[in-house]
């Protein structure tokens, strides 16, 4: 194994390129590729790569992928210079769990995203 791209299921694609933006991401492909009504992009900020596509663009391929916003699973990021990232994004999201240090040493917060989803951003020095 050399890497892992998620592949988030989103509702509204414009606001999760616009939200993800925030967070430091652009948009490196699309479908379509000259913009419009995407159904799938994928974004990078550094070396994590996330790829976003609309439920109803495999509805019919794959049922099973359905659910209510959010999901059971956290994305775990680490970066650094976390306190710098932290305080550009505390006024313009929601945070759900404040920067703090762990029993096991890492600096980290977490905020939910326009979708529903829980990313945790970690510093471990």
């Amino acid at each position: 194994m050399e890497s892992l791209s998620p592949n988030v299921f989103v509702h509204n694609m414009n606001e999760t390129i616009e939200f993800y933006k925030l967070l430091g991401f652009n948009v490196t492909m699309s479908v379509p590729e000259d913009g419009g009504d995407y159904v799938w992009v994928m974004m990078n900020n550094g070396s994590v790569t996330m790829m976003f596509q609309t439920f109803n663009s495999l509805g019919d391929d794959l049922p099973e992928i359905n659910r209510t916003d959010g999901g059971s699973l956290l994305l775990y990021i680490n970066l650094k210079n976390i306190q710098a990232f932290y305080e550009h994004l505390e006024d313009k999201l929601t945070i759900l769990k404040g920067l703090e240090k762990t029993f096991y040493g890492a600096t980290e917060f977490s905020i939910k995203d326009n979708n529903g989803y829980v990313l945790t951003f970690a510093e471990h020095v």
